[in-house]
């Protein structure tokens, strides 16, 4: 067995996917300090289930996850897998090789896998255990492993020696038996504290079992016999019920004929309330005829004078409109405006004439100054070049040329590029012309729509002002009528007293005529004091003479329906009382007769006459108590209703209101509701019209509305249009300017070069003609440069000048187009207005016939509204008579309902008693349901009066000593059921054998209902329990027996493993340390168990054993010589030790690499180090290097392959 394969995905510093792999012998990993060798060592350990984070080198597990670099992100997680060759069958698993991976996420979860199926932690310990490759990881050496052998305790080198005997995993499991039995002994204990107590509950509860059973017994006695009882109240209450419904139904049979009677007189009333009826829609239709014409008239008056304002209005405006400048003298103006632009054109040409002149003077003084600049430069070149040499020249006249080809060619494809621009630009400004111009066409419609939009929306706000004011007219008449009406009715509520008058009227009594204050008609603004001088008469009933007065007062004794005040007419009295008295004294200015302000029927007058008789009206009680003080017979009455007179007065604050302030209150309400609706009726025909005006004016208002949407629609497409063919004109300028100068410069560009290949060719012909030390004069070049700069000032000056007079006519040149367009839209508008002035004197003589036909439909309408005045008041009368006969039928209809009442009354008292007795049964019916649990069909058919009483079989039947195979001997039917035998009911026996069953149940006291399940339950439960202690026991017997096995297995092979290892110790000490003496001491010999391992060391020359006072390479050597001991002594298929040999000189390292050559003979070896040395015996070598991106990558090599070549 040995490792085959290791391979990192992100783990510390190996990124990416690296694979080592590994073969039988020495292998060794190098590399620099910080390139990542160790971390190798990590990952055999990390895979192999190490979970210390600090062993790992990092402070959490997180740590070994690649973090990241400057250049690569960090990863999400870390993998390590690593393979094993288990041909040998080391391993126990049925593999011949063994893949353990493991992966750790950033977010914390961690997989296990072994050959790629998950496993646990616990699987991979347990498997790599069973090889000696336990949870302590003695055959990984990492940096610090030595110095912590060195450290450790007795027992933990004891541990070292258990897992390469591979029992340390036999002994944490006895620990962890061992702590599960101590943990279990508690449960024991509380577990037989149970059993015990349940044990002693049982007892008692047996008792409350027994009593339980007999008190079922005597239960089902009780329930047998409240069943019986409350079954034979079911059947008695039932027959009662039956009894009285046969007597309910003669007494509906009497209420019926009373009922019939009650129809007869109501058929007849409903027939006078018919011929009532049918004259209502006579006077509704001559009232809503008479307002539909009021309201017409009205209508058609506004119609007549809106129609007459308008014609006034369209007239006055009849006169040509302003529409702006005069066209032609715009047009003139344009036509000047043309002529200065032609003159700026001429001076235009002039100045260009003089611009190219300047341009041919500057152009000759340029070259003249140029060619003199070569001359002198030729001629100092010349003398140069002979220096330089002619091969140089002529290099330089061959590139001169090639330049002068090229400047050529890149001239003449931006030539051909100025055309097409210049195309482009003349296209594109032709379009943006045109569009202009049609810009300007839409822009001149605008003003006209714009104007003909105010005018419809004027005349829609004025139409919806109009239109709200009538409708808030309406509201506000409607708003008044309805107040009314509920004033009106509030009145009419005061007005219908609920008294002995009201009964007197309903009744229809011979010679009862109607009540006192409806029959009078007192002037305005006397109805208080009118009221206080009537006293209690203003509510009296009238009645024609005596005899009906007594008809009355006895009508009133027998319905028992109060008192009431009653008037006599004028047939109990003398005529000559309807005067006043002729001894009367006179009054004064402020003073009237209360008799002068009310107006009465013939029939009543005598007696108002009589009543007010003395009755003086005055403004204040100072007036009455002048009046009295001058006349003491009269009695004063003050408007507020204070009434005075000499020897009694009676008055003070405000009162409520008599029946006569009531009545003239309610007939003012009513003709005030009429004024009301009359406005309203009025105000709706109004709404009408003005409602056809204002739809017609926002028709109009809408529809010029999107013609100037339209308008404004085309004007934006256009504007966007010129906005688009602006850009791509100035584009086009801006293109053609940019070739112009980019040509220009390479024009320039040509001349310079073809300027440079003269002056090259110039110089290569004249390079041996020049004396070496000539030396030109530049007096000429300086006059001639001076010439040349006065030259471009002039230029610059003329070509100024040419662009100010360009900039001066375009400006000329758009203000006249301007004025044209001005002259052409003003004439355009003069059109319009005269068409428009023609549409008003159309529209004028429209409105002047409309006026005219209003006027003559109102003269019809003023006829219409007479006859109709004559129908309303016709029909009016027609409904007086047909009221005034519906009092007397009423009447008798009254009296007919009052015998129906009393029938009534009757039949709902037994209704009422038959219900009671309903409820009683129907509450028994729910104790049926309640107690027993029967229906009450089921309680009569089996517990009944007319079902015998079963007999207890035998003496002790329902008692505990009954016997219980009774049943099986008592007579079945051929069915099998039990004959039934008893005695007949009786209620007497039965209420006495309810009573002596309820005395034996409460004899037995309380009862546990739950006592005979809760007895068995915990019997159950007992038996259960003790069962299961019982064998808990046995098991904690066995188990300590196998705990005593695996200790004697358990020291029998750490014994033998301790003396191989400490024999192999002293053979490995004394080849590290030549003449030195070393070996292992057990500190409790007598208990193999527990004791630990101490280390005796004493190199050769010294005197000291204890480990401390030895060096560091004496003490790196002891622990390699412990670690050694225990690999030759428990061999283990592999060893990894990391930079072990670092702080041995030459010699030991000698002598530790003799070690390693025989370790490689039974285990395979992976070793990290730094010496030359251990890389000599090493079989395969692996390189481990970093970059500058912070990730580690290997390099291998087979060192036989490498020296195969050399020898």
């Amino acid at each position: 067995m040995h490792l085959k394969t290791l391979t990192m995905r992100g783990f510390k510093s190996f990124a990416s996917a690296t694979t080592f792999e590994f073969e039988p012998g020495v292998t060794a990993v190098v590399g620099p300090n910080g390139s990542g060798k160790s971390n190798v060592v990590d990952a055999l350990a990390w895979v192999m289930g190490e979970q210390g984070a600090k062993t790992l080198r990092g402070g959490k597990m997180e740590d070994v996850i690649f973090a990241g670099t400057s250049g690569r992100p960090a990863l999400g997680r870390a993998q390590v897998s690593l393979t094993i060759d288990n041909a040998d069958g080391a391993l126990p698993i049925e593999y011949s090789e063994v893949t353990i991976s493991r992966t750790l996420f950033r977010a914390g979860g961690s997989e296990y896998a072994i050959n790629g199926s998950p496993a646990r932690l616990l699987d991979i310990q347990e498997l790599l255990s069973d090889s000696g490759l336990g949870r302590e990881m003695h055959v990984i050496v990492g940096q610090g492993q030595l110095d912590r052998i060195l450290h450790a305790g007795a027992d933990e080198r004891r541990g070292f020696i258990e897992e390469a005997a591979g029992i340390l995993k036999h002994r944490r499991r006895r620990e962890k038996t061992v702590r599960k039995l101590e943990a279990m002994q508690a449960n024991l204990a509380r577990l037989g504290d149970l059993t015990a107590e349940l044990r002693r509950q049982l007892g008692p509860l047996g008792k409350q079992a027994a009593v339980a059973r007999r008190a079922r017994t005597v239960q089902q006695d009780v329930r047998d016999a409240r069943a019986r009882l409350l079954a034979d109240d079911l059947v008695t209450l039932t027959g009662s019920l039956a009894r009285e419904a046969a007597e309910e139904a003669a007494l509906l049979a009497r209420r019926d004929t009373a009922s019939a009677a009650l129809a007869a007189a109501r058929a007849r009333q409903a027939e006078l309330e018919r011929l009532a009826a049918e004259a209502t829609p006579r006077i509704s239709a001559a009232r809503d005829t008479w307002y539909a014409l009021s309201s017409l008239r009205e209508r058609f008056r506004s119609l007549a004078a809106l129609a007459e304002e308008r014609r006034r209005l369209l007239g006055s405006s009849d006169h040509q409109e302003d529409t702006g400048q005069d066209p032609e003298r715009l047009q003139a103006q344009a036509d000047r405006v043309r002529v200065e632009a032609a003159a700026l054109q001429r001076d235009i040409e002039e100045r260009r004439g003089m611009l190219e002149d300047a341009v041919e003077l500057r152009a000759a003084a340029e070259d003249d100054a140029a060619a003199e600049e070569q001359r002198v430069a030729a001629m100092l070149r010349a003398a140069a070049d002979r220096r330089e040499g002619l091969a140089r020249i002529a290099g330089a006249v061959g590139a001169a040329r090639s330049r002068v080809e090229a400047a050529e060619a890149e001239l003449g494809r931006l030539r051909t590029s100025i055309t097409d621009g210049e195309e482009r630009r003349r296209i594109a400004q032709q379009e943006f012309t045109a569009l202009e111009n049609s810009a300007a066409g839409v822009e001149e419609g605008e003003e006209g729509l714009d104007a003909e939009y105010e005018e419809a929306l004027a005349e829609l706000d004025a139409a919806a002002a109009a239109l709200a004011e009538l409708r808030r007219t309406k509201q506000e008449a409607e708003r008044e009528r309805e107040t009314l009406t509920a004033r009106r009715d509030a009145l009419r509520v005061g007005l219908d007293r609920r008294d002995g008058s009201a009964v007197l009227l309903d009744a229809g009594i011979d010679g009862v005529l109607a009540p006192l204050a409806g029959m009078l008609t007192v002037a305005a603004g006397h109805e208080r004091a009118v009221t206080a001088a009537l006293g209690t008469a203003a509510a009296a009933v009238t009645v024609a003479d005596n005899a009906a007065a007594v008809r009355a007062l006895e009508h009133l004794k027998m319905a028992d329906a109060g008192q009431v005040d009653l008037v006599l007419a004028a047939g109990g009295h003398d005529a000559a009382a309807d005067e006043p008295a002729p001894n009367l004294p006179p009054l004064g200015p402020d003073a009237l007769w209360a008799v002068d302000v009310v107006e009465a029927p013939a029939a009543v007058r005598p007696a108002v006459t009589a009543l007010l008789s003395g009755v003086v009206l005055v403004p204040t009680l100072a007036h009455a108590a002048d009046l009295l003080a001058r006349h003491p017979g009269l009695t004063a009455v003050t408007a507020e209703g204070d009434l005075l007179s000499a020897f009694t007065g009676r008055g003070g604050s405000a009162s409520a209101p008599g029946l006569l302030e009531l009545q003239a209150a309610v007939e003012e309400t009513g003709e005030q509701i009429r004024a009301a609706a009359a406005r309203s009726e009025q105000a709706g025909f109004a709404l009408v019209g003005a409602g056809a005006r204002h739809e017609a004016a926002q028709v109009r208002t809408e529809a010029a509305l999107a013609d100037l949407h339209a308008s404004d629609a085309r004007l934006a497409a256009v504007a966007e249009r010129l906005g688009t063919l602006g850009s791509a004109l100035r584009s086009a300028v801006g293109e053609s300017d940019r070739l112009a100068r980019l040509a220009a410069a390479a024009e320039a560009n040509l001349a310079a070069e073809r300027v440079a290949l003269a002056a090259a060719t110039d110089r290569l012909a004249a390079a041996g003609d020049a004396p070496a030390d000539a030396e030109p004069s530049t007096e000429r070049r300086e006059a001639l440069a001076l010439a040349a700069a006065a030259a471009r000032r002039a230029e610059t000056d003329a070509r100024l000048a040419l662009r100010s007079a360009e900039e001066q006519y375009k400006a000329v040149s758009g203000r006249a187009a301007g004025l044209e367009r001005a002259a052409e839209s003003e004439r355009r508008a003069r059109a319009a207005a005269q068409v428009r002035a023609r549409r008003r004197a159309l529209q004028s003589a429209k409105a002047a016939a409309v006026a005219e036909a209003a006027r003559q439909v109102l003269r019809f309408l003023e006829v219409s509204l007479d006859a109709a005045a004559a129908e309303r008041d016709e029909a009016e009368t027609v409904r007086a008579a047909w009221d005034a006969e519906l009092g007397t039928v009423r009447t008798a209809a009254t009296a007919a309902a009052a015998e129906l009442a009393r029938l009534t009354d009757s039949v709902h008292r037994d209704e009422l008693v038959r219900a009671q007795q309903q409820l009683r049964v129907e509450a028994l019916q729910a104790r049926a349901i309640e107690e027993l649990g029967l229906t009450p069909e089921h309680l009569v058919a089996e517990f009944g009066p007319d079902q015998p009483v079963p007999v207890p079989v035998g003496p002790d039947a329902g008692t505990a000593g009954a016997d219980k195979w009774a049943a099986l001997h008592a007579p079945v039917d051929e069915d099998g059921n039990p004959l039934t035998t008893g005695i007949p009911y009786d209620r007497a026996e039965q209420q006495k054998r309810l009573k002596q069953a309820e005395r034996d149940l409460a004899a037995l006291g309380r009862v546990n209902p739950l006592a005979l399940e809760e007895f068995a339950a915990l019997e159950e439960r007992h038996t259960f329990l003790s069962t299961q202690l019982e064998d808990l026991k046995a098991t904690r017997r066995d188990l300590l027996d196998i705990i005593k096995d695996v200790d004697r297995k358990v020291e029998e092979v750490f014994t033998a493993a301790y003396r191989d290892t400490a024999e192999q110790f002293e053979r490995v000490f004394a080849t590290l340390f030549p003449g030195g003496e070393g070996r292992l001491v057990l500190t409790e010999p007598d208990n193999m168990l527990t004791t630990g391992i101490e280390i005796q060391a004493r190199p050769a020359g010294k005197k000291i054993k204890r480990l401390s006072l030895l060096s560091g390479g004496e003490r790196s050597l002891t622990a390699v010589a412990l670690l050694v001991a225990i690999f030759k002594a428990r061999p283990s298929p592999f060893y990894v030790m990391d930079e072990v040999e670092a702080a041995l000189d030459d010699t030991n390292l000698g002598r530790l690499i003799t070690i390693f050559e025989e370790l490689k003979e039974s285990s395979q070896l992976i070793v990290i180090t730094h010496q030359k040395r251990t890389m000599e015996v090493a079989d395969a070598l692996y390189g481990v290097t970093m970059q500058g991106d912070g990730v580690s990558t290997v390099i291998s090599q087979r060192l036989d392959k490498v020296a195969g070549p050399a020898a």
